[in-house]
């Protein structure tokens, strides 16, 4: 997908990643919405503020028909409450289900005809290493970024036929508030990460690996469901 003179919507654009992607795509020469909560967050130059909450479906509707030349969806608003799955608070588990699962599926269920309707386009998923490895400490996390690789590849095939592309973008920690209490030499620069999403979008990838833990865990996960040889 050519990002010169595209229509991009970055949910969660006001700051971490989304905020390094909605800079390099005006940077590119695409015009960009900063889908966010409070509008007033959003001060990226060159992005236009959009209000949008992934967890209500009428603002996420109100959204798709106000960016109603949308050619390319980021889907990047996320959480990470710490919740366990044995031990943590269910309503911490079901709100990381909500935003990070059902957000996604939201924003992509309104925003497909919109991309469909301008001659198609793409939509990208922000996920994680975790999508594939699922430590007890972050089970809740893991749980829905795995629901949501699921969501990925299942809308893939779905909209394929109506001229949208879906990818993910895996990665292990980020340089970003989410991983704030991370040693800095285990984090990758966000901006690097928002580059290669970008390349990846262009070239058509339907998975991004953004890091050597993604890298690592997919390689392990390959390697666990190949049949045995001989």
């Amino acid at each position: 997908m050519e990002l010169k003179n595209a229509v991009a919507v970055v949910t969660g654009a006001n700051r971490g990643l989304g905020r390094h992607l909605a800079v390099q795509l005006v940077g590119r020469g695409a015009k960009v919405y900063g889908a966010v909560r409070r509008p007033e967050t959003m001060e990226v130059p060159g992005v236009i503020p959009l209000q949008l909450d992934v967890l209500d479906e009428v603002s996420v509707q109100e959204a798709a028909r106000a960016a109603s030349d949308a050619t390319l969806l980021i889907n990047n608003a996320g959480i990470s409450t710490g919740a366990t799955l044995m031990r943590g608070d269910m309503a911490e588990v079901r709100r990381e289900m909500e935003t990070n699962f059902f957000g996604p599926l939201t924003a992509t269920r309104a925003f497909a005809p919109v991309i469909e309707g301008n001659g198609g386009g793409a939509v990208l998923n922000i996920l994680s290493a975790l999508s594939w490895f699922h430590p007890a400490a972050l089970g809740s996390y893991s749980a829905s970024k795995a629901a949501a690789w699921a969501l990925t590849g299942a809308t893939r095939d779905e909209l394929a036929p109506r001229g949208i592309a879906v990818s993910a973008l895996h990665v292990g920690y980020m340089d970003t508030d989410m991983a704030a209490d991370v040693p800095a030499d285990q984090k990758v620069a966000a901006a690097d990460v928002a580059a290669q999403a970008l390349h990846g979008i262009e070239t058509g990838l339907p998975e991004i690996l953004a890091d050597e833990t993604s890298r690592y865990v997919k390689q392990g996960l390959s390697a666990a469901l190949r049949p045995n040889a001989g």
